[in-house]
C-alpha cells in the first residue's frame, strides 16, 4: 500500500487543497480545466464533453492500439464512464454499484475497493436494466448514487465511507440510476420510477456533511416545485399559481412521474442548474387529462436556492413515453450575428431543442431524424395560441384511438430518437455530435390501477427499424443555430454509446455491436474501429498520463436497448415472466410475447444476440509507442 500512496501522491496533493466546502468548488473548477484530467462524467459544467487533447487526431488515430483492459466483474448493461484525477482512476460499475480505485502507475492496480451492500429487491423496480451512469469527485471525495438511493460520500484516497444519506424509497418504487453532479458546495441527485408512479424530484446535499440543502419537485403545489408564479416564467410569461396541479386531475399529480434520472449542466455565471423532468405515470395518456405539467420539461433552477427561474415543457400529455431527461449542452454562439447563451437538447420525442439560457426563449426546435412523424413540427409563431408545442398528428396519436386500440408505425420508439447515451459538442466546429436510435412503435394503452411499490406502466410495445429501412441507429452532426443535420452515419443497431469529442478532429462513440469507433468531426468519415468484448452503452473518455493521450470506453452490454440480453428477456418463458411483472398480467398474444418484453425493446433488438455477449469490461486504448 506505501508504494502506490506514493505513486499516486499529485491527486492526494490536490485533495489537500480542498480543506472547505467552499474551496472545493474553486480546486474542481482547476481540475476541470487541466485536459489531462477527466474529472466529472460529463467533461465539463457545460456537459460539452469535449477534450482539448489531440495528441490522437484525425490523422493518426488509426494507429490506436488497446494499452490495457480491466474487468468490472459484473454483467449488467454498464453506462457512463470512469474519472482520472490525477493518477487515480475511478470506475464504477452496474448493481450492486462496486466502486474501483485503480493506479495508473501501475497498469491499473485496485488501491480500493468499494462495495456497497443492498437489498436485492431494487433489482425488479429498476425498469431498463440495473445500470448506473458514473460517480462525481469533489473534495477529496467520491460521490456514489447508489441503485436503493442512497447517496455515499467515499473518500478518494482510502475508499472509506465519509458520509451517506438515503434520498428515496426504494419499496415505493423509488431507485437510483444517475450520476451525482457537484456544484460549488453542493452535489445533486435524482430519482428513477417514472414507471412505478414516482413523483420526481432533484435533491441537493451539501458536500461537506450530506444535510439536505434542497429537493425541488418535478410536480404538485408551488412550494413542492420551488415555482414562484409571478417570477418563474415559460416561453417569456409568467406560469401564475399551481401551475402544476392545475393541469392534473384530481391528486393524479401525487403519482405523476416526471422522474429525473439524466444528465445535468450548469452556468456559473447565472448560478443556474439545468435538467430534465421525464414522463407522467402512467404510460396510458387515457387515464390522466390535462398536460401533466411539469413532466416532460426542461428545468432552470437557481443552484442556491433550488428555486426555478424558467420552465419550458417539450411534450404536453405525453403520449409516447418520450422522456425529457437528456442532456441539456451549454454553448456560446452566434446567432443572427448576436452571441448568445445557448442551451441545446436532444429530446426522445425526435426534436432537437435550442434555446437562451438565461431566459429560457425557444430559439429552435427541428426534427434530428426525418422519419420523425408523431408531430408535424413545434409551433414557433409566439402570436399563435399553440406557440411552443408539438402539433400531434392524429393517426400517431394514442389518446386518440384510446385504449385497447393499437397505434401502429409511430416515430420514434418510446425510447426516443435519442435516449440517455449523451451527445458531445465542439467548441472548434461549432457541431453537436449525437448517438442517435431509428425506430419505430406500435402502441397500445389499457387501463391500470396504481400500487405502491408495483409497476404502474399500461401500455404495450413493438419496437422496429422504420419501413423500408434495416439500420436501427444513426450517428449525426447537428448545427444547433439551424437545426439541420450536417451528415448522418448509418448503425445497425442504435448509436447507445456517448459521445466524446477532441481538438485532433476526432468524434469516438461506441456502438451496441461493441465497437469504438473514431470519426473525423468535420465529414464524419470513418477513421476507425475496435470491436470490444461486449457491446457499449458507455460513454467515451479521454486523459493523459506520462505524457501519452489515452482514450477509455466500458462495454458491457444492458440498457434499455439491450435489456433482452442483460436481463436473460430473449426467452419466450422469462419474458411472458416479467410481462406479468411489468404489465400488470395483461400479456399480449403468445406469439408476441417477446416482441413486447422489456417495454418493447426486446423483439425489436432480439439481433443484437447474434453480435454480442454479456461482460463488463474497460478497454483504455492510446497510440503505438515511436
Amino acid at each position: 500500500m506505501k508504494k502506490i500512496l506514493v505513486a499516486t501522491t499529485s491527486i492526494f496533493g490536490l485533495m489537500a487543497l480542498q480543506g472547505s466546502a467552499s474551496r472545493a468548488d474553486e480546486a474542481l473548477d482547476k481540475l476541470a480545466k487541466d485536459p489531462k484530467q477527466w474529472v466529472m462524467q460529463q467533461g465539463d459544467d457545460a456537459n460539452t464533453r469535449f477534450s482539448k487533447l489531440n495528441q490522437i487526431n484525425a490523422s493518426n488515430v488509426k494507429k490506436l492500439q488497446v494499452a490495457w483492459t480491466f474487468s468490472t466483474g459484473v454483467l449488467r448493461g454498464h453506462e457512463g464512464g470512469p474519472l482520472v484525477i490525477g493518477d487515480v482512476m475511478y470506475v464504477h460499475t452496474p448493481f450492486p454499484n462496486t466502486v474501483y480505485a485503480l493506479d495508473l502507475n501501475h497498469d491499473g492496480k485496485i488501491i480500493w475497493k468499494y462495495e456497497p451492500r443492498q437489498d436485492p429487491n431494487v433489482i425488479p423496480i429498476m425498469c431498463c436494466d440495473t445500470v448506473n451512469r458514473g460517480v462525481a469527485y469533489a473534495d477529496g471525495k467520491i460521490f456514489l448514487h447508489q441503485a436503493d438511493t442512497t447517496l455515499v460520500a467515499l473518500d478518494a484516497k482510502t475508499g472509506e465511507k465519509v458520509w451517506s444519506v438515503m434520498d428515496g424509497e426504494a419499496g415505493k418504487g423509488q431507485s437510483g440510476t444517475d450520476a451525482p453532479f457537484v456544484y460549488k458546495d453542493k452535489v445533486l441527485i435524482g430519482v428513477s420510477g417514472g414507471e412505478f408512479g414516482v413523483r420526481g424530484w432533484v435533491s441537493a446535499y451539501n458536500i461537506k456533511d450530506g444535510k439536505l440543502a434542497w429537493r425541488g419537485f418535478s410536480e404538485g403545489p408551488d412550494s413542492d416545485t420551488l415555482i414562484d408564479p409571478a417570477k418563474t416564467t415559460s416561453l417569456g410569461k409568467p406560469v401564475g399559481p399551481d401551475s402544476s396541479i392545475s393541469t392534473w386531475e384530481g391528486d393524479q399529480w401525487k403519482i405523476g412521474g416526471g422522474a429525473t434520472w439524466g444528465w445535468y449542466s450548469y452556468d456559473p455565471e447565472l448560478n443556474l442548474v439545468y435538467y430534465g423532468s421525464g414522463n407522467p405515470s402512467t404510460w396510458n395518456p387515457v387515464q390522466r387529462p390535462g398536460d401533466n405539467r411539469w413532466s416532460m420539461s426542461i428545468w432552470a433552477r437557481d443552484l442556491d436556492t433550488g428555486k426555478v427561474k424558467w420552465i419550458y415543457q417539450m411534450t404536453p400529455h405525453d403520449e409516447w413515453d418520450f422522456d425529457g431527461v437528456n442532456e441539456m449542452i451549454l454553448s456560446d454562439q452566434n446567432i443572427d450575428g448576436k452571441a448568445r447563451k445557448l442551451l441545446t437538447h436532444f429530446d426522445r420525442n425526435g426534436f432537437g431543442y435550442t434555446l437562451d439560457r438565461a431566459t429560457g426563449e425557444l430559439l429552435v426546435a427541428e426534427k434530428f431524424d426525418p422519419v420523425v412523424n408523431w408531430a408535424t413540427k413545434v409551433d414557433m409563431d409566439k402570436s399563435s395560441k399553440t406557440y411552443g408545442r408539438p402539433l400531434v398528428v392524429d393517426a400517431y396519436s394514442t389518446q386518440h384511438g384510446g385504449e385497447d386500440h393499437n397505434s401502429k408505425g409511430i416515430c420514434p420508439a418510446a425510447l426516443g430518437t435519442k435516449d440517455e447515451q449523451p451527445a458531445a459538442y465542439s467548441p472548434e466546429t461549432q457541431l453537436f455530435y449525437v448517438p442517435t436510435n431509428h425506430v419505430c412503435m406500435d402502441y397500445e394503452p389499457y387501463k391500470v390501477s396504481y400500487t405502491a411499490g408495483q409497476a404502474y406502466v399500461g401500455a404495450a410495445v413493438a419496437m422496429y427499424p422504420p419501413k423500408g429501412d434495416t439500420n436501427m441507429g444513426n450517428f449525426i452532426a447537428w448545427d444547433g443555430k439551424t437545426g439541420k443535420i450536417v451528415w448522418s452515419n448509418k448503425e445497425q443497431f442504435s448509436a447507445w454509446g456517448g459521445a466524446l469529442a477532441t481538438a485532433g478532429n476526432v468524434v469516438f462513440y461506441g456502438t451496441l455491436e461493441g465497437y469504438l469507433k473514431a470519426v473525423d468531426a468535420k465529414t464524419g468519415k470513418e477513421l476507425y474501429k475496435f470491436k470490444t468484448p461486449s457491446g457499449i452503452i458507455g460513454n467515451v473518455m479521454t486523459y493523459e498520463h506520462g505524457g501519452k493521450q489515452y482514450v477509455g470506453v466500458l462495454s458491457g452490454v444492458g440498457g434499455w436497448a439491450g435489456i433482452g440480453l442483460a436481463a436473460g428477456l430473449l426467452q419466450p418463458e422469462n419474458a411472458a415472466a416479467w410481462h406479468g411483472a411489468v404489465d400488470q398480467g395483461k400479456l399480449p398474444t403468445k406469439d408476441k410475447t417477446v416482441d413486447t418484453a422489456g417495454l418493447g425493446a426486446v423483439g425489436g433488438y432480439a439481433g443484437l444476440a447474434s453480435y454480442t455477449s454479456l461482460g463488463g469490461t474497460l478497454t483504455v486504448f492510446a497510440l503505438p509507442t515511436e
